[in-house]
């Protein structure tokens, strides 16, 4: 299976330095290909510490100068943050640049401090996604950009450079409601799945999407990519420290950048969803949703690491896994000592399980034996809030 390596840039508490955290997450990018890693990704946010990843096409631009095969890819660029014009010329040019290597991750954005910094109006959002993702994933094919809609209108323009290869089945969205399956199921989009909801809840949501794709394509949709944090240590001990301290952190991070306990997201146009999760930490308590989102992830020994991944890929049959492993306020030798013992004794057996192709292959209905069941693995008593992430 493909199994890649994703840099969120977080440089929370004051520990390090901006250039001393970019030095230290730029050497394990520059590390990937030769520890094996089929790709390198990151995220897009903006004016806080939470993750210091604000020009993503840069980045891996930079990463495709110093390696020759990872692909890379976003998880996610925020459309209603860029003009889409922007995005499909740099995605034309990250693909000539790195010979084909590039993979589109798209969302819509959740961050109240992002998008006022970039005055965009947060209700606005679904439907500027909606606009944007149409016009740029039919200008990625056709290399030519026009759109009429309520609130994007776009003439016909033409792009250079032309499109190298079609970006169908390397074109990927983190959509969790209902309306943004059905679109990203339109336009033959795939999925990322982030590890933030109960997993019989994506299971569901996956099925939901696999049908309408096939109703309204004809032909089985890809399999989706799975995004989980992992803290991986041949000392059990350690291990649950990283799952008690970095992992809760970077859970807590989510809540601060995101401002989860802020019941204002009921009034937001497209944020509702959203409200649930404000009123679910309210009831339960900030550490027993910090619990439940560091529980979503892996942690424990290279033998329970493995067994938990794959238990995940067998449970949404999926065609591919990114790992973070550096995060919430991780020190930069405990990092490379878990991106080192990760690559040397996870990796390869990841990569050696067989799903039916790399990156964007076809999902393949099962047949002839019963739904996977994971190991078991430590968990918390916390409660189950709704997702996190558009």
């Amino acid at each position: 299976m493909h199994a890649g390596l994703s840099l969120i840039f977080q440089n929370l508490d004051g520990h390090m330095t901006d250039a001393e955290m970019f030095q230290h997450e730029l050497a394990l990018a520059r590390a990937a290909e030769d520890a094996g890693f089929d790709s390198v990704w990151t995220p897009e946010h903006h004016f806080s510490d939470y993750q210091l990843t604000p020009n993503v096409p840069q980045f891996l631009s930079w990463v495709a100068g110093q390696t020759s095969r990872v692909k890379l890819g976003t998880m996610v660029t925020v459309l209603p943050w860029h003009d889409p014009v922007r995005v499909v010329e740099n995605f034309m040019l990250l693909d000539h640049l790195s010979n084909g290597r590039a993979v589109l991750g798209i969302g819509r954005g959740l961050g109240r401090i992002e998008f006022d910094g970039f005055r965009t109006e947060m209700g606005e959002s679904r439907r500027r996604f909606t606009e944007y993702t149409e016009a740029i994933v039919n200008a990625l094919e056709t290399g030519v950009i026009e759109y009429d809609g309520e609130l994007y209108q776009q003439p016909r323009t033409e792009i250079r450079p032309r499109p190298l290869a079609t970006f169908k089945r390397r074109t990927f969205a983190s959509a969790i409601s209902p309306q943004s399956m059905d679109l990203m199921a339109r336009l033959g989009v795939g999925l990322m799945v982030i590890a933030q909801k109960p997993w019989e809840t994506v299971e569901a949501e996956l099925a939901t999407y696999r049908e309408r794709y096939l109703e309204l394509n004809g032909e089985e949709a890809s399999k989706p990519i799975l995004c989980v944090f992992v803290g991986v240590s041949h000392d059990r001990d350690h291990a649950r420290h990283m799952r008690e301290v970095y992992l809760q952190r970077y859970a807590r991070s989510t809540v601060e950048h995101y401002d989860f306990s802020n019941m204002a997201f009921a009034e937001i146009e497209g944020y509702e969803y959203y409200a649930g999760l404000s009123k679910n930490i309210a009831k339960h308590g900030l550490d027993k949703f910090n619990a439940f989102l560091a529980d979503l992830q892996v942690w424990g020994t290279p033998d329970e690491v493995t067994a938990k991944l794959t238990d995940y890929v067998d449970l949404l049959d999926a065609g591919g896994v990114l790992t973070t492993l550096s995060f919430g306020a991780m020190p930069p030798d405990e990092a490379r000592a878990n991106f080192d013992l990760f690559a040397r004794e996870v990796l390869p057996t990841l990569q050696a399980r067989d799903v039916g192709g790399d990156l964007g292959v076809q999902y393949a209905p099962r047949s002839g034996h019963e739904r996977a069941v994971p190991h078991e693995h430590p968990a918390s008593e916390a409660p189950v809030p709704v997702g996190l992430l558009p």
